[in-house]
């Protein structure tokens, strides 16, 4: 008996809340995967964390192209993409080329289970350096293991990359200033604005209107009237939009190609005289045109002739 002992409890039980979620823990010891709250609880899109999720539970060297997660998740190729460019620009995900022993060059992923951390190389994310954090006891530390995703579909044979000196900060961009709605072609901005008659769902904001309305523009200069424009943005909606409408808008502005302009009117047309019908001639019985029966023109001249020859 040299350890003491207590049977009295480690914390007072104070009942299930009234309200919010109940946890329910099982402690896991196989098929489980570390998640930092950090991705967990990011705010945004709920595809992008499921993505982030999905590609942190997978062994290294599973392929993460866009056509592999896509043939795992039920979204579509424009929601993947746009998952992977979010979880690249808020550093969790990294993409390196890298140039073999022969010579081939191979595109590596690196993912991040925190983002800004250090990279195979030493190097640090596109977040910088994050700060240390203060360990509470006087102990090693571990070194955090990398998640290293091979997208080739060949095998690479791992090459210890060349030392490199650390990249300059690249300068932050600037998002390209949306046009006023005031500088839009108002027939654009009227054929945008009249799609909510359409269908409910259509309802756009005066940035979202000002972002279209060129694209717009560009189909009524093309010859394209507003009801063509119309009936082509609004037929066979999904049931569900799985973004902002205006998405799914600018998509069918920039893939749908533009219908053929129409013909040019032909030049109008000659009336052409009408044709007289046949007729027999009542004195020698040949064929001839006239609008009533008669004599064809060669007895009539042959009978203006005798009748001259009998006055004279």
């Amino acid at each position: 008996m040299a350890d003491s002992q207590s049977n009295a409890r480690l914390r007072a039980d104070a009942g299930a809340p009234t309200s919010g979620v109940i946890h329910l823990r099982t402690r896991l010891t196989a098929d489980f995967t570390v998640v930092s709250n950090t991705l967990a609880q990011r705010r945004g899109s709920a595809v992008t964390v499921g993505v982030g999720v999905y590609i942190l539970s997978l062994p290294t060297g599973a392929p993460v192209t866009i056509a592999a997660l896509c043939e795992h998740f039920s979204e579509g190729e424009i929601l993947i993409s746009r998952a992977l460019r979010e979880l690249e620009a808020a550093g969790y995900l990294e993409r390196r080329r890298e140039r073999l022993a022969s010579g081939q060059i191979r595109t590596r992923t690196y993912f991040y289970d925190v983002p800004g951390g250090d990279g195979p190389d030493g190097r640090h994310g596109p977040d910088g350096p994050p700060e240390p954090p203060t360990p509470p006891r006087s102990r090693a530390r571990r070194p955090r293991e990398r998640s290293v995703v091979r997208e080739s579909a060949s095998p690479l044979r791992e090459v210890a990359p060349a030392p490199a000196p650390a990249p300059a900060p690249a300068p932050e961009e600037t998002e390209s200033p949306v046009p006023a709605l005031g500088d839009a072609d108002p027939k654009a901005v009227a054929v945008l604005t009249a799609l909510r008659r359409i269908d409910p769902r259509l309802v756009l904001s005066a940035r979202e209107a000002a972002r279209l309305a060129p694209a717009v523009t560009e189909w009524l200069a093309a010859g394209v009237g507003a009801h063509e424009i119309t009936e082509l943005l609004t037929v066979r909606l999904p049931d569900r939009f799985r973004a902002r409408p205006a998405s799914f808008l600018a998509f069918r502005l920039r893939e749908t190609p533009l219908p053929v302009p129409p013909l040019p009117p032909l030049p109008p047309t000659v009336e052409r005289p009408a044709v007289l019908p046949f007729q027999t001639c009542d004195g020698c019985e040949r064929a001839f045109r006239a609008q009533e029966p008669g004599r064809c023109r060669s007895c009539r001249d042959h009978l203006v002739g005798e009748s001259l020859r009998a006055a004279g």
